[in-house]
């Protein structure tokens, strides 16, 4: 990576970061959004920009010019610059694993020169050729099961970035499915999805997608495992080759499963499972959606790459948004951060932003090995407008904790009734004019007052009812939810949360804190099962699997 030089300095050690510190404490603590507001009467043209089909109004922010200046010094006083620069160059900037981080190269030309010198580039070209064929020749009826149906049930099988991404994706993209076709997936190890799911699926008609780089991921796998046992007893098993697919790269492994040759699409080991959707992991998505439409996926997130790659700092959005992230956070003192989709078919793109955002930020040990000295990351949650209005939003208003907000908006109806889009479009303007404006006591009195409360009486209830306001919120608007702005979406967060990365000095790459967790799981599941004995020392764990044991046996 260019310049690492930057790693040595702690960003709290960066004069920006000390700049903003004392701008906060001086100037901005005690402002007021309404306040800054009131400054100025061109904040929303001057605090909004647009991007592809993106347009995001920052201007509920606790942000001035002098705040944005400095933010923006920030980041090239961390080395964003160099950083992005590499990222698309193809250095190694996934440190402690030493590879690159290559999603963008998933999504792009040859003529956008994005690593053209790192081995397996162009294999990214022949997997999509490969995707192609295969998707055609399932949707035209080419390539079919073993009775001879089509294939129109795809269950993808994965976990963690090799589910999520799918399940989002293909949700939101209901609109867009061919017809006949449908979506499922399995990921918990419980068994109990799988078990759902066989009851309702016609064997003849299904096809399994398994995603599982090294086709050892225990979830993963005992799922799998499960599913050509069912499709053995259903259909025989001559029939393993025709009703199963595989994204991996362990050919070993997948002759020994049985998966067909022709069935198989491989991916490189820069491919992180958070950023997968891109490649080959994305072929359940691809069959339900058409390659047409996959393509035009890409094409939104590599119009994103673009706009980060070459936009200056002060119009750039992924840049924008990490930066005020990192001023809500580490300034203002926010723990979290709610992404609330008025679209029901987003309703999985929170989950996705938070493994996006907490698997990558969400680490105490810089690059360099040393340990942070700022908090990083921030807990990710959300849910759809407006159902979520009747849940958390009541916290959002009137709680104690500072959550800023990012509410995600298509104009436009993606399937229904678009009377009833223009409801949820009013809903999502009205709770975030509601968040930063607030509702004062003395407003409250007056409404009272006049719904035939005594003075006394709505002076009583009044401080029930008022809302202190000045909650920040960034909305992001688009037309229409379609492949395109659906890419474009996914791929200005995953930036966002590169930029996070490098000004704190953390690898956004890995996920060693996945691992252990599985490790203790191994050696304790024979124990579990009843065949072994545990070799641990804990003693609560050793309480737990006598009361399982005893459990079972009733």
């Amino acid at each position: 990576m260019p310049d690492r030089k930057l790693s040595a300095r702690f960003p709290a050690d960066l004069p920006a970061w000390q700049a903003l510190k004392t701008h906060y404490r001086d100037e901005m603590k005690a402002r007021s959004l309404s306040d800054l507001f009131r400054r100025s009467q061109q904040r929303f043209t001057g605090y909004s920009l647009e991007a592809g089909e993106l347009f995001l109004d920052y201007s509920k922010n606790f942000l001035n010019s002098k705040t944005r200046k400095l933010l923006l010094r920030l980041a090239t006083e961390a080395g964003v610059p160099a950083a992005i620069a590499a990222m698309f160059a193809g250095e190694a900037i996934n440190v402690t694993e030493g590879r690159p981080a290559l999603h963008v190269a998933l999504r792009s030309r040859l003529s956008d020169q994005v690593a053209l010198d790192i081995p397996g580039i162009a294999d990214t070209w022949k997997t999509l050729e490969q995707m192609t064929q295969f998707v055609c020749g399932l949707q035209e009826g080419r390539i079919r099961g073993r009775g001879g149906r089509r294939l129109t049930e795809i269950v993808n099988i994965g976990i963690g970035g090799s589910d999520l991404g799918s399940v989002m994706a293909s949700r939101a993209l209901r609109h867009y499915w061919q017809p006949g076709m449908s979506f499922h997936s399995v990921s918990n190890v419980d068994g109990t999805q799988l078990a759902d799911l066989t009851e309702q699926l016609d064997a003849e008609a299904t096809l399994f997608v398994i995603c599982s780089k090294t086709f050892t991921t225990e979830e993963t796998m005992s799922n799998a495992n499960a599913a050509r046992q069912w499709i053995t007893g259903c259909l025989g098993a001559a029939a393993i080759s025709e009703h199963f697919a595989a994204a991996s790269t362990n050919q070993a492994a997948m002759d020994r499963f049985g998966i067909n040759p022709q069935y198989r699409f491989g991916f490189h080991d820069w491919v992180g499972g958070r950023y997968s959707i891109w490649s080959a992991v994305g072929l359940s998505l691809a069959l339900v959606i058409g390659m047409q439409r996959f393509s035009e996926f890409l094409a939104g997130a590599r119009r994103m790459d673009q706009h980060f790659r070459a936009a200056p700092f002060e119009e750039n959005m992924p840049t924008l948004l990490a930066l005020i992230a990192i001023w809500n956070n580490n300034f203002l003192g926010a723990e979290s951060q709610a992404i609330l989709p008025y679209d029901n078919r987003l309703e999985r793109l929170p989950a996705f932003l938070q493994q996006l955002h907490m698997e990558s930020s969400g680490k105490r040990v810089r690059i360099d090995g040393r340990t942070v000295k700022a908090k990083t990351g921030s807990i990710i949650w959300g849910e759809p407008g407006s159902n979520a209005q009747h849940s958390f939003y009541q916290l959002l208003h009137q709680g104690t904790r500072l959550v800023p907000v990012d509410f995600i908006l298509p104009v436009k109806s993606s399937g229904a009734s678009q009377d009833l889009q223009d409801l949820a479009v009013a809903h999502c303007v009205a709770q975030s004019e509601a968040l930063m404006d607030g509702y004062t006591e003395a407003q409250a009195i007056t409404e009272l007052v006049e719904s035939g409360l005594t003075i006394n009486e709505a002076k009583a209830l009044a401080p029930h009812k008022a809302h202190p306001g000045n909650r920040p919120s960034n909305t992001i608007l688009f037309e229409r939810l379609t492949p395109e702005t659906l890419g474009q979406l996914i791929a200005l967060y995953e930036h966002k949360v590169f930029v996070e990365g490098v000004i704190w000095g953390i690898n956004s790459f890995d996920q060693f804190g996945v691992e252990l967790g599985k490790r203790l799981a191994d050696s304790l599941s024979s124990a579990v099962a009843g065949e072994g004995a545990y070799g641990g020392d804990n003693d609560s764990t050793t309480g737990l699997l006598a009361r399982i044991k005893r459990l079972k046996q009733n």
